[in-house]
């Protein structure tokens, strides 16, 4: 499942992408299978994550081969506080449902702007405010659990933060509107979370969803994005009108 929209960040052969607090490598995978000709690391905290997405980047490879790839995907366990990165080195950085679990988030803005080319691209999403509140209201447990969410982030807000170091917005959307009343019954019945049975069914029909992409279910997620997309997704360049 995607967040981040791959057409928007101009990708081009020979770049390097970072993604930034990578989880169980959804985004970095993606941009290794579908872009051959460039450089792709992921970065995340937890080990765990990291081993789950070698192991579906090596599944992927054992099906399908990886013989078209140019550059091996690299993960890295590494403080998004503090990369191991030169300066000016990715042409593109995503940061795709990270910054709301991170406490010093803007320390982590500022590694990202050390990193990012003058002419790299940078993608952020983060929770929608109000979906989010729902979810804080109905379950307490949802956002105290360890590595959960710190914070509700206001998109205009977190605009101002990203602008304040020099970047300027281009395009922003929404995402996962089908998913949000998801979350709301696994915050409801926190308890028992997902054993039951209204969540389980739900799950399958998002699975459904996800690998068969009817035409149906893809417009209604596409007209109620703009609604109750559970997630913002920013994409931003440097300013340079200034």
């Amino acid at each position: 499942m995607l967040t981040i929209d791959f057409k928007r960040l101009n990708i081009k052969a020979g770049d390097r992408l970072l993604d930034l607090g990578c989880g169980e490598g959804r985004h970095c995978i993606n941009a290794a299978i579908a872009h051959t000709d460039i450089q792709v690391v992921g970065v995340d905290l937890s080990h765990k994550n990291l081993t789950v997405a070698r192991s579906r980047l090596n599944d992927f490879d054992t099906e399908f081969g990886s013989t078209a790839r140019q550059n091996p995907m690299t993960l890295c366990l590494a403080n998004g506080l503090q990369l191991p990165f030169n300066d000016n080195s990715f042409d593109h950085i995503i940061c795709s449902e990270v910054l709301e679990h991170v406490p010093d988030y803007h320390a982590m803005l500022g590694e990202i702007d050390r990193l990012l080319k003058p002419s790299g691209v940078l993608a952020i999403s983060v929770p929608r405010a109000w979906p989010e509140k729902i979810c804080w209201w109905l379950s307490a447990a949802y956002h105290q659990v360890e590595g959960g969410h710190i914070r509700i982030f206001k998109a205009a807000a977190l605009h101002n933060d990203v602008r304040h170091f020099g970047f300027k917005r281009y395009a922003r959307h929404w995402a996962h509107a089908l998913h949000v009343p998801f979350w709301w019954l696994k915050c409801l019945f926190w308890q028992k979370r997902d054993s039951h049975p209204l969540v389980q069914t739900y799950h399958k029909f998002l699975v459904w969803d996800l690998m068969k992409k009817p035409w149906l279910t893809q417009t209604l997620d596409a007209l109620l994005n703009p609604v109750m997309g559970k997630s913002i997704v920013m994409y931003f360049k440097r300013d340079t009108s200034s």
